[in-house]
């Protein structure tokens, strides 16, 4: 009998399935065997892989409540109030709707009650659909409420014309054969895995789930999982890996990439990395709120939402899958949603932050633009450590697609485009914190040459200007000179001398001078001679003092005996007599 988990078993977890109940349509044993039977004398519908990888989602709970394709109602529902007839909120339609002559036949010949198998592209029998409703598909109407637009430029629209039908299919699912997820297999975890390590294994209370695309993992990623682990017990990390962009990051080596950070930077026992087979919807916000809801689904009781979380290029706001959340309650949602802002390195503060934390403007900041790096390893560059770590950099560069330049010496985008994505200050400073340019440079004109530059700037003064900062500070601050390097005590004693030296041949010289120089262009008069000497003088005081540790005597004082700051109120003598 297929299993669906009740609410009853979750009473013990601090979290819920999302309606309370984990779907399970799974079909396993003899019951399977039998069903694979059944299934080769149902009339038959061809599924592409985006509606496999569906079903399987459906099937092992990923999507609860929902135990298959949605009706009419909860179809209309979903579309334009983001929940289901019952009001439980669901952001995106599950909707069927199959395209091609001859599945167009076989709905024509299906009635309310009928089931169906539902076959993959080499006719194996994947699933039986138990049909509950048949309505008319409108792919106008859909992709007007789900994605805002119509345009067929827009990634989901584009989708519901290419592969969805004219009449929908309505009704729960079974499934008969799971899919092969060749190299990420061996990592492979369904919800049912997830509930049982978090609770049972690793007696977890908290756990927080971070989604994510096409991108290797960066320290912006990095910066959000380690905010939640400070307060959160553990931590869920799921990379998608279907369906992505035509260029990417090729999934496995994504993979590796945060399995190398993994490895080397989070605590271990606390980070659990799963990839997450879904298939891609487009659907900005509303997707956002899919995600925290899958995550839900998984176990996690908080969700980890970053800027333009499954954005769409400029199809919406940056910060919409932020704003889309307060629409709802935090009790309709039952996950704890966590926000952050766009991270990026400031040089200045020495360390990754927001807009929230950081004061500093763009002259000290490295942006953090995923599309930006996946550019910079097609160029052949590694990024900056202080963006993508190391270990994630050399993996990623392996399988970043398409690799390398056209013969133009071209990528994906334009040289300017990546670099002002990645280097904020370049178009108005000479180099990072470093001063404005005389004119600004325009995207236009930047070259391949100008992301070299800006890299080997990076590489030479990211880490260089918060330590100058320390060093100035230290050489002023520190009572202890041993700890400052001899050989500039050394220059500045000598440069003292050295213009000490000026300004004694100078004053002589003025001694000498005549009122009037007989030829001004060979010849001082006094009152020239006597500027040069104010002047050397000014620049006497203007080299840095050197300071030693006799001078700063001074500066060592305590209105107490010592000892009295240990604890003790013994007069010295006293403590003394009773040591001995």
């Amino acid at each position: 009998m297929l299993n669906v988990t009740e609410k009853s078993a979750f009473s013990k977890y601090p979290q819920q399935p999302h309606g309370g109940k984990l779907v399970d349509k799974v079909v396993v044993g003899q019951e399977r065997e039998e069903e694979l039977i059944r299934a080769k004398q149902l009339p038959t519908i061809m599924v592409d892989m985006e509606a496999v990888i569906t079903l399987e989602m459906i099937a092992t709970g990923v999507l609860s409540p929902n135990e298959g394709f949605m009706n009419e109602a909860d179809y209309n529902s979903v579309l334009t109030k983001g929940r289901l007839k019952n009001g439980l909120i669901w952001p995106a339609p599950l909707s069927f709707a199959p395209i091609g002559n001859r599945n167009k036949e076989i709905i024509e010949s299906l009635s309310i009650g009928d089931e169906v198998t539902l076959a993959n592209e080499n006719n194996d029998p994947v699933a039986i659909l138990t049909i509950e409703d048949i309505f008319k598909y409108d792919k106008d109407h859909r992709a007007s409420h789900l994605f805002g637009t119509t345009d067929r430029n827009h990634p989901g629209v584009d989708a519901i014309f290419r592969r969805m039908g004219d009449v929908a299919l309505g009704g729960p699912i079974r499934l008969l054969q799971r899919v092969d997820w060749g190299p990420f297999e061996k990592l492979r975890l369904e919800p049912k895995d997830t509930w049982h390590t978090f609770y049972e294994e690793k007696k977890f209370r908290s756990a927080a789930g971070f989604i994510t695309g096409a991108n290797p993992l960066h320290r912006g990623h990095e910066y959000i999982h380690k905010n939640a682990l400070e307060e959160i017990d553990g931590l869920l990390l799921q990379p998608l890996v279907e369906m992505a962009k035509r260029e990417y990051t090729r999934h496995e080596f994504r993979m590796l990439s945060y399995r190398s950070v993994l490895d080397t930077y989070y605590p271990k026992g606390r980070s659990i990395l799963a990839p997450l087979r879904v298939t891609y919807i487009f659907a900005g916000p509303r997707e956002t709120v899919l995600h925290a809801l899958i995550m839900k689904n998984y176990g996690c009781t908080h969700a980890l939402i970053g800027r333009d979380h499954a954005g769409i290029g400029d199809y919406y706001d940056k910060y919409a899958s932020h704003s889309i959340f307060d629409e709802f309650k935090p009790e309709e949602l039952g996950i704890d949603i966590r926000l952050f802002h766009e991270v990026f390195y400031c040089t200045r503060c020495d360390s990754p932050a927001t807009v929230q934390s950081c004061p500093h403007d763009e002259r000290f900041r490295i942006n953090i633009s995923g599309t930006g790096i996946r550019e910079m390893l097609r160029h052949g560059i590694m990024p900056p450590k202080e963006i993508v770590r190391p270990e994630s950099a050399r993996i990623a560069i392996q399988g970043v697609q398409p690799k390398g330049l056209d013969e133009a010496g071209r990528a994906i985008s334009p040289a300017g485009k990546t670099l002002k994505s990645i280097f904020p200050y370049y178009l108005e400073r000479a180099r990072l914190g470093g001063p404005k340019r005389l004119q600004p440079l325009t995207v236009e004109e930047l070259t391949n040459l100008d992301l070299e530059m800006a890299n080997l700037d990076v590489r030479a003064n990211a880490d260089r200007i918060y330590r100058d900062i320390f060093e100035e500070y230290s050489s002023v601050g520190d009572t202890n000179r041993s700890l400052q390097p001899e050989w500039v005590a050394d220059a500045r004693e000598a440069l003292r001398g050295q213009q000490q030296m000026v300004i004694q041949d100078l004053e002589q010289k003025v001694a000498m001078a005549p009122l009037t120089a007989s030829d001004e262009f060979m010849y001082q008069d006094k009152e020239e001679a006597q500027r040069e000497l104010e002047v050397a003088k000014q620049i006497l005081s203007d080299i840095p003092k050197v300071l030693t540790e006799e001078e700063l005597q001074y500066r060592t004082w305590n209105l107490l005996p010592y000892n009295r700051y240990r604890g003790s109120d013994e007069p010295e003598a006293q403590q003394d007599d009773t040591e001995k």
